[in-house]
């Protein structure tokens, strides 16, 4: 079984920065595009960013020129930086992965918390 296992969250100042990391299960790291979600109260969850097998990423428009997604093939592991926060950043970030053939995200972390608040 899969397993995907994030960190990093917390609590920060508007314009701080965090970085999120998310370790994945050696059988699935290289052959599947990993991607960042997030979830705030009252709100769908929505995708942030993400990056394919090749290293091609892309990111929701709220977040573009501020959070970096990258993936470090050796140590299996995905990481968002996340730069000049604000409090509408605030949500439950999700790890997930899928297949490059897969229509949806199969496999998910169980969530870190992000806060922005002064």
């Amino acid at each position: 079984q899969a397993q995907l296992v994030e960190s990093g969250g917390g609590l920060v100042q508007p314009g701080g920065s965090l970085r999120l990391a998310c370790a994945a299960s050696e059988s699935i790291f290289s052959t599947h595009v990993m991607a960042w979600f997030r979830q705030a109260p009252g709100k769908e969850r929505e995708q942030v960013a993400a990056i394919g097998t090749d290293g091609s990423t892309n990111y929701r428009d709220s977040v573009k020129g501020r959070f970096t997604i990258s993936r470090d093939n050796a140590e299996n592991t995905v990481y968002l930086q996340m730069n000049s926060l604000k409090p509408e950043d605030t949500a439950i970030y999700y790890c997930a992965s899928r297949r490059k053939s897969a229509m949806t995200y199969t496999y998910w972390g169980q969530g870190t918390q992000v806060t922005v608040s002064s």
